[in-house]
């Protein structure tokens, strides 16, 4: 089998992770290299993780590094040819790894390439089919065959899409060193539309396939609706923006974000009686105006979401 490293990331997530290295296992014994980055989570649970793969790579972090820095410090240790990240979330099935990398290898355009992604509560639902291009005006677009009901529609599909998927990503390490690491001042939430943008910049396009598939255990990891989610999705929305595009791109952008969208947000929170996700919209308005867009500062600390 080629050379392939799979890096995914646990924060708090033993039952989770454990799910995803058993699958790993299942498939792949002793074939791929597997390292696990736990970003700081309460407890440490790595004698738990290598019961599940005796040889696997484990690196504690002592600080939470956030979704790129966490995935960015297992690419550091990544000896293979190929990189897969895999959300801690996620399970794959037989011959997914092997279908993927002939995929890459017949389009060596292909920067990044993911998978149909199936939600694991309804296996038979679609969550990711690609998305379509953004409106960078406004930063929407949309998931190419979310909530439709898997009946073999997009089997043995391969096409250019918006963007990856971060919860199941594969490349080539070589483009990887060209394009540069995932950036880290995102944290969490639009890291993997950056690190697209980074692939683009080098000549590559950014693909889907439903040659193969995954499952996701969708936002077990931060919650729905949570504060946490919340302010790194606003937040990173116009961070992204603000560095992807022009100054007039931007400008509009803002107009738009700061007037329309987060108001909406704000209303929608508030009719709900979330007053608490409410604020943290403001929140995530404020630090773009007031941080500049390579800032590295989240603006709090992380304890108080």
């Amino acid at each position: 089998m080629d050379s392939v490293s799979i890096v995914t990331v646990n924060y708090n997530q033993p039952k989770a992770t454990t799910e995803l290295l058993q699958s790993i296992k299942r498939h792949y014994q002793n074939k791929i290299e597997v390292i696990l980055v736990d970003n700081a989570s309460v407890e440490n649970y790595e004698k738990e993780f290598k019961s599940v793969i005796p040889d696997l790579i484990f690196i504690r972090s002592k600080v939470n590094l956030g979704f790129a820095g966490g995935n960015n410090l297992g690419i550091k240790s990544a000896k293979g040819d190929y990189i897969f990240l895999l959300n801690n979330d996620t399970e794959i099935p037989e011959n997914c790894i092997e279908t993927l990398i002939d995929v890459l290898k017949a389009d060596t355009q292909i920067g990044l390439l993911s998978p149909l992604i199936l939600y694991d509560d309804d296996k038979e639902l679609i969550q990711y089919a690609g998305y379509t291009p953004l409106n960078y005006l406004t930063a929407r677009n949309s998931q190419i065959g979310q909530f439709e009901k898997n009946k073999g529609q997009y089997d043995g599909l391969t096409y250019e899409t918006g963007f990856c998927h971060g919860a199941a990503v594969i490349c080539r390490k070589a483009d990887l060193l060209k394009a540069g690491l995932m950036d880290e001042s995102y944290f969490l939430y639009y890291e993997e539309l950056d690190w697209c943008e980074k692939f683009k910049r080098i000549g590559k396009t950014i693909n889907f396939t439903g040659k193969t598939f995954i499952y996701h255990k969708e936002s077990i990891s931060v919650g729905k609706d949570s504060a946490i989610k919340t302010y790194f999705m606003t937040r990173n929305r116009m961070l992204f923006i603000r560095r992807n595009t022009g100054f007039v791109n931007t400008f509009l952008f803002s107009i738009y974000y700061t007037f329309i969208a987060c108001p909406k947000m704000i209303f929608t929170y508030i009719k709900k009686g979330r007053k608490d996700l409410a604020k943290w919209v403001i929140k995530a308005l404020i630090w773009n105006f007031t941080h500049s867009k390579n800032s590295k500062s989240l603006g709090f600390k992380l304890e108080k979401l």
